[in-house]
């Protein structure tokens, strides 16, 4: 019996200065963003709310560091930072980036480069598409996984994000 996770995407919330124009105009709300984990040899990705703060399954109980020799030997995942914005006709996949995670479970050691990870989720939250280092069946597994999670979102998107989702 296969699983169903009901978790979705956090879709853009109402305006945080509740429009009184003060404080926290023009900052950037990571109510939009979600994080989405691609385990590369399962072949499935799953919406990941605790890898927001790095608190994933996947990466609970590992010490990741910047050096890959530490996690050799290990599983490959991506994390995708997935941002959703509306336009007149609904919401759409807006801003969507790649980074790297090697988790090796028996060193209890992963690799994943932190200023990667924080510039990324940046990049997302401002509308870029940040997917060239994508492997192509990575790339077949999220193009797979957005169109299911909500077909009207991925064929509104722009067509920058189903270029870069091309397999080459």
């Amino acid at each position: 019996m296969e699983k169903k996770k009901n978790i979705g995407f956090n879709i853009i919330k109402s305006d945080p200065t509740d429009g009184h124009g003060g404080y926290g105009v023009g900052s950037l709300s990571l109510d939009n963003v979600s994080p989405v984990m691609i385990d590369v040899e399962e072949g499935e990705a799953t919406i990941e709310i605790g890898a927001m703060h790095a608190r994933s399954p996947i990466e609970k109980g590992i010490k990741f560091t910047n050096n890959r020799e530490d996690s050799a030997g290990g599983k490959p995942y991506w994390l995708i930072w997935v941002t959703i914005d509306r336009m007149e006709d609904g919401p759409y996949y807006a801003g969507v980036t790649a980074c790297e995670l090697v988790v090796n479970r028996e060193k209890r050691r992963g690799y994943k480069s932190m200023p990667e990870h924080v510039n990324n989720m940046d990049k997302s939250i401002k509308r870029k598409i940040v997917l060239d280092h994508l492997d192509d069946k990575s790339k077949g597994i999220l193009t797979n996984f957005l169109k299911n999670h909500d077909e009207g979102m991925w064929e509104r998107s722009k067509d920058e994000l189903k270029e870069a989702l091309k397999i080459k």
